[in-house]
């Protein structure tokens, strides 16, 4: 009884297609990652409403402020894309989901409090009682 992999030089076909296909991938993603975005945020809002116009602004305001060129903003309408909703298991609008970097994290409201949005974000840490910014005086 004959091995397929001692025919074969201890090499599969199929190993060998794995392996080439998986290093492709892994080539491409590094590629992309170079010009992707490093935040990648999904705002779920009720078409035009007033709470849904306010997120959306405070959140671009936040965005650019402080991560300028570093960020993918989609906003999701869930009247128009309901299934999009019950696929992230929205439950309020508006809602900003944080999918990258990981963890995920969800944020509900209008997003008016930038510093909470902005420690959840990971982009500044709490310094004790007063929770100050990182850097702030």
């Amino acid at each position: 009884m004959t091995n397929e992999n001692s025919k074969n030089g201890g090499k599969s076909p199929l190993k060998t297609t794995l392996r080439n296909a998986t290093e492709a991938f892994e080539g491409a993603l590094t590629g992309r990652a170079l010009t992707r975005a490093k935040y990648i945020l999904r705002l779920y809002v009720t078409g035009s409403s007033a709470r849904s116009l306010k997120a959306i602004s405070n959140l671009k305001k936040i965005c650019e402020e402080n991560f300028p060129d570093d960020y993918d903003l989609e906003v999701i309408d869930i009247c128009e894309n309901p299934t999009a909703a019950r696929e992230e298991q929205i439950i309020a609008v508006p809602t900003l989901v944080k999918k990258l970097p990981h963890p995920l994290r969800k944020f509900v409201g209008d997003l008016s409090n930038t510093q909470k949005i902005l420690i959840g974000l990971d982009i500044y840490t709490r310094q004790g009682p007063e929770d100050q910014l990182n850097g702030a005086s």
